[in-house]
């Protein structure tokens, strides 16, 4: 292979035979190139090149990132997109190994600003039909919001017995008798499981049903700021201290994410014991009890919330400018959900999404979601049931 002064692969002359006299020999020096190795040699060559200029057009606007990373080298300016079928080369790809501890990355806002709001209770109502307090043969209009989480097996039954009761079916009378519209139905959530549609087939035409769906639908949010950083689970505590002890007064309020409702009661007794003030909400609490609580917390008595995934929906979370996840959620619907506490319609700033990655399993969702990131896609396997997160391990 010849090389250029600058060390690039340089194209080969293709040489071809000559004719020889009788018996004589090849000369020494000739060195014959297949056409199709000089072909590809010369595809490198001008990969390489197309590189280089793409790297040196990315120093060029500094500032302007897409992600932004602890090494430079595998930073992503704003501009540039990855292609369907390329293989991105990820921060966190090596991020299983114990020695990618301290590492991290953030997706940086590419938009100044957000985009220019109730607690469902579908067992409440059930038991209401069932005690004859409440009759819907009358309904006019039906929302199914955070339709997603209705899919989810505590609610999914108390779903169906409620649309049983709503005259939605073709051959049902209408609210006001025979030959009236029947109820119109409203289905709203940042996720569709795949389940849903099969579900609300069981009482109405699911194909006469208007499909109105944002660009944006099961995409990262590009006004918020997410940063992810790979941790030993015994640094997670001191790093979250130190975030919520540096936070100026000013800053918003702050949403402390865990996976289960001991965690949150075992971090509660710690920020007590370092005076820092907080409330905590988790769903073995009492349903009164968690509403006077996220009122409290909404009418900005206290600006710490540690809690769980329950949270996540349907809460008006305006006045979060920070969201952490202590710990880093099951499935990536849960993480699109808890992004989406801040930077909502409204809110006074985009807010930021901090993450503690520090299992195995976490690192799968971290590269899917880098992936995502990087090529300006959604995320991947949005339709599936948000109660059966991946196996863990691996």
């Amino acid at each position: 292979m010849a090389l250029s002064r600058g060390g690039m692969a340089a194209p080969l002359p293709l040489l071809l035979p000559r004719r020889l006299a009788a018996g004589a020999e090849p000369p020494a020096n000739v060195v014959r190139v297949p056409w199709a190795l000089r072909l590809r040699l010369q595809r490198g060559a001008q990969r390489r090149r197309r590189g280089q200029k793409e790297a040196a057009a990315a120093a060029a606007q500094p500032g302007k990132l897409l992600l932004r990373s602890r090494r430079p080298e595998l930073s992503q300016p704003r501009w540039q997109t990855v292609g369907r079928w390329e293989r991105p080369q990820l921060v966190s790809a090596g991020w299983k190994h114990r020695k990618a501890c301290g590492d991290y990355f953030q997706l940086e806002p590419s938009q100044e600003a957000a985009p220019a709001l109730q607690l469902g209770t579908p067992g409440a109502l059930r038991a209401a039909l069932r005690r004859r307090f409440l009759a819907l043969g009358r309904l006019r209009w039906m929302v199914l919001d955070e339709a997603d989480a209705l899919m989810d097996d505590s609610f999914s039954e108390a779903l169906e017995e409620i649309l049983a009761h709503a005259p939605l079916a073709a051959g049902a009378p209408g609210p006001a008798g025979p030959g009236e519209a029947r109820t119109q139905v409203v289905v709203v959530g940042a996720t569709f499981p795949a389940g849903l549609s099969q579900t609300l087939g069981k009482f109405t035409d699911v194909g006469r049903f208007v499909i109105l769906a944002t660009q944006s639908l099961h995409r990262l949010p590009p006004h918020v700021q997410q940063k992810f950083v790979r941790l030993k689970g015994r640094d997670k505590l001191p790093e979250l201290l130190q975030l919520l002890k540096e936070r100026p007064a000013s800053g918003g309020a702050v949403l402390v994410f865990c996976n289960s409702a001991s965690t949150v009661n075992w971090l509660g007794y710690i920020l007590d014991d370092h005076k820092i003030k907080h409330l905590r909400l988790q769903g073995q609490m009492s349903a009164a009890a968690r509403a006077g609580i996220f009122a409290s917390f909404q009418k900005g008595d206290v600006s710490v919330l540690v809690c769980t995934d329950l949270a996540s929906r349907g809460l008006d979370t305006g006045s979060v400018q920070l969201v952490v996840n202590y710990d880093f959620p099951d499935t990536l619907q849960d993480y699109l959900h808890r992004v989406g506490r801040v930077g909502r319609v409204g809110s006074k700033a985009p807010g930021a999404v901090v993450s503690f990655v520090t299992h195995r399993w976490d690192v799968d969702l971290v590269r899917k979601i880098e992936t995502a990131a990087r090529k300006r896609t959604g995320l991947p396997g949005m339709d599936s049931s948000i109660n059966k997160p991946p196996p863990k391990g691996g």
